[in-house]
């Protein structure tokens, strides 16, 4: 939780890339360590409400915000550690009223996160590949930060951290880093722990009036982690080392990598009722991702990959 709190931070931040959209893919069982075995165990009605109803993220919506530090990671630029959970502690309001209200205030408030993921939306609203403030000084200087908004039914939470685990999950594949609960994902109550720096508790409390926990949102992490790195063996990452458990993969070869060689991202369209493509111009991909492909078209010569519901990418664009 970061809204409208003052937290003494250091700076950082990115260039916009032109309207990233991250897709959604097949469900796969994720393959977790001992650590997170064990969170399994305990009942989430919440992550068997998204199974059972089949809920799907949506996709990424890139929309710059008005930050305007430009700040690398403790690493570098493009090169954070993992992703801090937050969630905003405002009942109601929308991903797009919090980006709203942070791109106006956040000079007074001294405060700043890269995302923010309701029911229907995942807004990103500063590049990734620089830092913002959130969570204290230490944690800024090498965390992604997101923040989860408040919403007031079942459907509406579960289909909030769905999104949210999926943005977290994109973000450990785009940076090439291991799903490690409790290292490369942390709560905002974690860092606070950890490094004394903030108070914060967020989102425990909150998650705890749905009855969910952070090892059933890590659960959830994992699962779209598998997806999007193609494979049940990418997620165990965890100390534990227990490598005993199985599930149902994908197929390398349904997963493609993309990249732009002469634009900052890669475009995608979708196929319209008579058969021909309408370049689709709030959303695109991120040059150099993995994505999981299920279908191949053509139109006038072209050949598209399917990455998402009617999302389609021109072969030509693929390297991989």
């Amino acid at each position: 939780m970061v809204s409208k709190k003052k937290i003494m931070t250091t700076m950082a931040t990115s260039v916009a890339l032109a309207s990233i959209g991250f897709t959604t893919i097949g469900q796969v069982a994720p393959q977790l360590g001992a650590h997170v075995q064990t969170a399994q165990a305990a009942t989430s009605a919440i992550n068997d409400y998204i199974n059972n109803n089949n809920i799907q993220p949506v996709s990424i919506t890139n929309q710059e915000g008005t930050f305007s530090y430009w700040n690398g990671y403790e690493n570098g630029v493009g090169k954070p550690e993992g992703v801090v959970i937050h969630e905003t502690a405002t009942p109601g309001a929308t991903a797009q009223n919090e980006a709203t209200y942070f791109n106006r205030e956040w000079s007074n408030i001294y405060t700043y996160v890269h995302a923010f993921v309701d029911d229907t939306e995942i807004l990103n609203i500063k590049n990734t590949d620089y830092t913002v403030w959130g969570a204290g000084p230490t944690a800024n200087a090498k965390y992604v930060q997101v923040e989860l908004c408040e919403v007031s039914s079942t459907d509406a939470f579960a289909r909030s951290v769905a999104n949210q685990a999926y943005y977290t999950a994109s973000k450990l594949v785009q940076y090439n880093l291991p799903f490690t609960p409790g290292t490369t994902v942390l709560s905002h109550n974690d860092v606070s722990k950890k490094w004394g720096e903030t108070t914060h508790t967020d989102p425990v409390g909150y998650f705890a009036k749905w009855g969910y926990s952070m090892d059933q949102f890590y659960d959830l992490v994992g699962k779209y982690y598998n997806q999007l790195k193609g494979n049940t063996n990418s997620g165990n990452t965890n100390t534990d080392n227990n490598n005993n458990n199985s599930g149902a993969g994908v197929n390398d070869t349904n997963v493609i990598k993309v990249n732009n060689a002469n634009g900052s991202y890669v475009p995608l369209v979708a196929f319209q009722d008579d058969g021909s493509v309408k370049k689709i111009t709030n959303r695109a991909l991120a040059n150099n991702t993995p994505w999981y492909t299920d279908q191949v078209k053509s139109y006038d010569g072209v050949t598209y990959r399917r990455v998402a519901t009617n999302e389609w990418v021109d072969s030509s664009y693929v390297i991989g």
